[in-house]
């Protein structure tokens, strides 16, 4: 029976793949592993530090390891998928991640354990641009596409509050070893549903030889960029080495655009990235996971710390934004993606998350859980999952098959550099905001209890000058969805609109913790 199923013919381009629903169960499960791998480890981190005897210096690293492995080795990883084929690149980068995960749950030091995460990292930078690809290339018809994304997107967006759950109660009921261990169960799963269910469309791989320069330029400059940020977190931005990872970054990437204009075979080919829509959404998207990654530390922080909320209660906390990201991508982006131009759920979605951000601003000690955060939290959701969905289908609108790879993975990067960016300098803002608080307050404070409350509202008022920022980046998103992204609303016949392509075979169709 598996040996059918195995042999089947692969779908011609053009020709909708009758396992196509089946195989998003399993790309959205593995999407969704990845996405709770990023922020169930945040929970789990103070009792692995404990267990595994991690210095406070060097506990960042638990952190640090998966996203220099993760964010350098991307674009190379969308690569590979192109070249070997994107159903095999998911099933070994499942495989990869699974393993990755064993080591990690049974880590007995700290080399073991930032091994394991570097590990995590580097599969995960193959399996994260081969689901997403998947996709592209499996679902041709637009009103499909709309919902196949419209459920990918709100996993994207909602998968890392779900993370805060499971991790608590992970952490607090049974082990922190556990938000390794659980991976595994959803790897096997996924590759094993892949493998039986997933048929590519012919003619869709590159086969070109590798560009290993564009691929060593490529991944040395995204490690120094998400490096000097990460860096930039705990030193400070005038540190010696901060500051030489961000020209080391520059001069590198500069060198790699340079090597990717004159090379036959690019790593990254630049059509990808020069067609005005694709750069666009690269540019939004990156700058709102900048917001959206200052807010889940903030709001995590307020919580446990100001509220004395316990891990699980602080996921829970978290659901109605998720709620308001899978109403937003499912109802609002998959329903109108085919009837509006894409902007046009882009640009708004982005205002309506800058409003559920301003309502943040107003944070004090005693805010209301129902009054404030609530609201806010709903009013985020909804936007993020409105403006992710169709910015996620139109980022490989047009796309060759050929480039799918390297163009999803694009989208993974941006996200990637916008959560390093935004954790660094949203804490760097607010860590600041703090200090310039508690020194001018604490002097009137003669008692310990008035010292404590100064430095909690210290800590408060940090958070919302951090969040005062994000607002303005996720306006400044916004108008680059509405001024840069141009394109008009997706051809129903399932071919793309304006890709430029001989005919339906030359083209993909239309489009993240």
């Amino acid at each position: 029976m598996s040996e059918t199923v195995q042999k089947a013919p692969a779908p011609r381009a053009g020709v909708p793949d009758a396992n196509r629903w089946k195989a998003l169960a399993f790309i959205a499960l593995a999407q969704l592993m990845v996405v709770l791998d990023a922020t169930i480890v945040n929970i789990a981190m103070p009792s692995a530090q404990v267990d595994l005897g991690i210095s406070d210096g060097n506990r960042q690293w638990i952190v640090t390891a998966y996203a220099l492995a993760f964010g350098g080795l991307l674009l190379f990883g969308g690569r590979i998928a192109d070249l070997w084929g994107r159903k095999r690149a998911f099933v070994v980068g499942l495989g990869g991640f699974a393993a990755a995960s064993a080591l990690g749950g049974a880590a007995a030091n700290e080399a073991m354990m930032f091994g394991a995460r570097a590990l995590q990292g580097a599969f995960g930078a193959l399996l994260a641009p081969a689901a997403l690809s998947l996709l592209a290339v499996m679902f041709t018809d637009a009103k499909e596409r709309a919902k196949a994304f419209g459920i990918y997107g709100a996993i994207a967006g909602g998968g890392g509050a779900v993370g805060l759950i499971l991790g608590g109660f992970l952490t607090e009921y049974l082990d922190w070893r556990w938000t390794f261990f659980v991976n595994i169960p959803f790897a096997i799963l996924a590759a094993a549903g892949a493998y039986f269910v997933i048929r590519e469309p012919e003619g869709g791989r590159n086969r070109s030889a590798l560009d290993i320069p564009g691929v060593v330029l490529s991944t040395l400059g995204l490690v120094s960029l998400v490096y000097g940020f990460t860096r930039a977190e705990s030193e400070g931005w005038s540190d010696s080495v901060t500051v030489g990872m961000f020209v080391a970054s520059a001069v590198l990437l500069a060198a790699f655009v340079v090597v990717e204009s004159k090379v036959k075979a690019p790593l990254l080919p630049l059509r990808v990235i020069t067609e005005r829509n694709r750069g666009g959404i690269y540019l939004s998207l990156g700058l709102a996971i900048i917001a959206m990654f200052g807010l889940f530390l903030f709001l995590t922080y307020y919580l446990q710390i100001v509220k004395g909320y316990s891990p699980v209660k602080t996921g829970f906390a978290f659901l109605p934004m998720i709620a308001g990201m899978i109403t937003g991508s499912t109802q609002i982006g998959t329903r109108l993606m085919t009837r509006v131009a894409p902007r046009l759920l882009m640009g708004p979605g982005f205002l309506v998350a800058a409003l559920g951000m301003l309502l943040l601003t107003r944070l004090e000690i005693g805010s209301s859980y129902a009054a404030v955060l609530l609201p806010a939290m709903l009013l985020l959701g909804l936007g993020m999952g409105t403006a992710f969905m169709p910015a996620m289908s139109l980022a490989t609108q047009g796309v060759e098959p050929r480039d799918a790879g390297v163009a999803s993975a694009m989208v993974n990067t941006s996200q990637q550099v916008g959560g390093a960016i935004g954790t660094a300098l949203l804490n760097t803002i607010a860590a600041s905001a703090t200090t310039s608080y508690i020194k001018d307050h604490m002097t009137g404070a003669a008692s310990k209890p008035q010292q404590q409350l100064v430095q909690l509202e210290g800590m408060v008022h940090g958070y919302t000058s951090a969040i005062w920022f994000a607002v303005g980046i996720l306006v400044a998103a916004a108008t680059i969805a509405l001024t840069l992204v141009n394109a008009g609303k997706p051809d129903m016949g399932g071919a793309v609109a304006g890709s430029g392509a001989k005919d339906a075979e030359d083209a993909v169709p239309v489009m993240v913790h």
